[in-house]
């Protein structure tokens, strides 16, 4: 290891130690180490553009307009009110209704666009119950990984693996989706046992839940149809996309610009509305990862894994399984899987069964973004919801969820890849 890979290591790790922290605020953490990857030239200036992944940033930004237009029309607190009417007020029932939503919209759709739909819901209900949300925000966090696993469109690492591969949706839904559909039984089970003190409402909050008129919380009627129609196509767009060559960026993009043009809404205030300091914290953690790979940490990581099992499937396909995992929790999956593919495509091109390696993979990257606050885009997306409304979830106390959730899926999971690929 030369002394570039060191120094390397040690901003990135220096970064993460501020982050997991927070003794600094994690947007100026990870911008500064970006920073530094430049300034000492880790990362060449002409190549930074291409560490960033474009289309993970078009669609947090496309999505964050859409809801924000879709937020006036009151369709948000409809819902919210309405799921809370049919539980009678019970907040468990409101707890695992939310996350049972969380989990399909993030399978049918993917897992940042669904947590920035279902966060101002959570926000609006817990404010009625008096409830602190940060139980509803982090069970929702879990939900939206682990749905967002069970198909092609969930999450970014099953597009790039399906692509690869020449794995369909179809294959998803056969080989990841009924794991995931029982790493959420679970996954709910445990919460209800960790969280059911905290899930406590006055007589007088359920009463006043089933008193109120959800069809009073549509503020703008016109707006409400014209938003539900723009994010069906969306919605058709998210599912359709690979069959016309287009990415889920422009999809929601075009979707958001669609709504801005015919919502007659205020644009300065929509767009001002865009959660900026989390763009730039992806961003800057796009660059730092990219910085990682470009003096060859990255490579070198996944050079030694092959080497480790000697190409022996069982054992590469558990080693990838975990690996990817815990790298996950604390890394972008999608550059770490990036590297993976093209080394696991060697394999098969040297006679090794590799159909097991794509499936541990895709569990491992997906289901290790609940292992920490950074793991997965939705994570950080729902935090800084939370944050903003004065509900902070730290690193640490989410960590103590998150991370033993994570340990144990991943432990479920590789028991099932080892009876179906024994």
């Amino acid at each position: 290891m030369n002394s570039t890979q060191i120094f390397a290591i040690l901003i990135f790790l220096v970064v993460m130690f501020f982050i997991m922290t927070e003794k600094i605020d994690r947007t100026v953490a990870a911008m500064g180490g970006a920073i530094i990857m430049v300034l000492f030239k880790i990362i060449p200036h002409d190549k930074i553009i291409g560490y960033i992944d474009f289309n993970t940033i078009g669609v947090l930004i496309g999505m964050m307009l859409v809801v924000s237009v879709v937020k006036n029309s009151g369709l948000f607190e409809y819902i919210a009110i309405f799921t809370a009417k049919k539980a009678k007020g019970d907040a468990w029932k409101i707890l695992l209704s939310f996350a049972l939503i969380t989990a399909f919209l993030s399978a049918t759709l993917d897992n940042v666009t669904t947590v920035l739909l279902i966060g101002p819901m959570t926000l609006v209900i817990t404010q009625i119950l008096e409830l602190n949300p940060i139980p509803f925000l982090i069970t929702e966090i879990l939900a939206s990984n682990i749905g967002g696993t069970a198909t092609l469109i969930g999450d970014p690492p099953n597009i790039m693996i399906g692509s690869a591969a020449g794995l369909g949706f179809n294959d998803f839904l056969t080989h990841t989706a009924p794991i995931a559909v029982v790493i959420l039984i679970v996954t709910l089970t445990i919460l209800y046992f960790l969280y059911r003190k905290h899930l406590i409402v006055d007589d007088k909050h359920k009463t006043e839940i089933l008193s109120l008129d959800e069809k009073k919380t549509i503020k703008d009627k016109t707006l409400l149809i014209k938003s539900l129609v723009v994010m069906a196509f969306i919605l058709i767009g998210f599912i359709t996309h690979q069959s016309f060559h287009m990415e889920s960026s422009t999809v929601a993009l075009t979707g958001a610009v669609v709504l801005l043009l015919i919502g007659k809404q205020d644009v300065e205030e929509i767009i001002g509305s865009i959660e900026w300091a989390t763009i730039a914290f992806f961003v800057s953690l796009f660059v730092l990862v990219g910085g990682l790979e470009q003096v060859g940490i990255i490579h070198a990581l996944a050079n030694t894994l092959i080497e480790l099992t000697a190409g022996r499937t069982t054992m590469t396909m558990i080693v990838l399984l975990w690996l990817s995992a815990i790298v996950s929790s604390f890394l972008d999956n999608i550059p770490f899987v990036a590297t993976l593919i093209p080394l696991v495509l060697t394999m098969g091109a040297q006679g090794i069964d590799i159909t097991p390696l794509w499936w541990a993979i895709s569990l491992g990257a997906c289901l290790g973004g609940n292992g920490t606050l950074i793991g997965a885009s939705a994570n950080v997306v729902l935090a800084n919801i939370g944050e903003k409304n004065g509900y902070k979830i730290t690193f640490g106390k989410y960590f103590k969820t998150g991370f033993p959730l994570m340990l144990l899926s991943i432990g479920i999971a590789t028991i099932y890849l080892l009876l179906i690929f024994r």
